[in-house]
């Protein structure tokens, strides 16, 4: 069992910068993908950046060059760092982690954090 919690949502103003932070606890040894996975209003859930447990990543077209994953592994905890926000960056922001077990990739999901970007 894995529990992610995330944190960090909130209110930017277009252009600006914004960290979202996910702490996992439990079998953490167990994970071998982080991802942020976001929902706007009426749209269906989309992966955002993901990064595995050798550290490769991987980016949604919209925001490369914006947005950054990184993954600390001693405190068990992924961020996103997001730059030069746009207002089609607002969105539920989800933490996700994929966890093996018995040939199958079980999911993990935070709660959820808003972050809002206004124009």
């Amino acid at each position: 069992q894995v529990q992610l919690v995330e944190s960090g949502g909130g209110l930017v103003q277009a252009g600006g910068s914004h960290r979202l932070s996910c702490a996992a606890s439990g079998t953490t040894f167990s994970i071998n993908f982080m991802g942020w996975y976001r929902q706007a209003p009426g749209k269906q859930r989309e992966l955002v950046a993901s990064i595995s447990g050798s550290g490769t990543t991987n980016y949604k077209d919209s925001v490369k060059g914006r947005f950054g994953i990184s993954r600390e592994k001693a405190k068990n905890t992924v961020y996103l760092q997001m730059n030069s926000l746009k207002p089609e960056d607002t969105a539920v922001y989800y933490c996700n982690s994929k966890v093996p077990d018995r040939g199958l990739l079980i999911d993990y999901w935070g709660q959820g954090t808003q972050v809002t970007v206004s124009s």
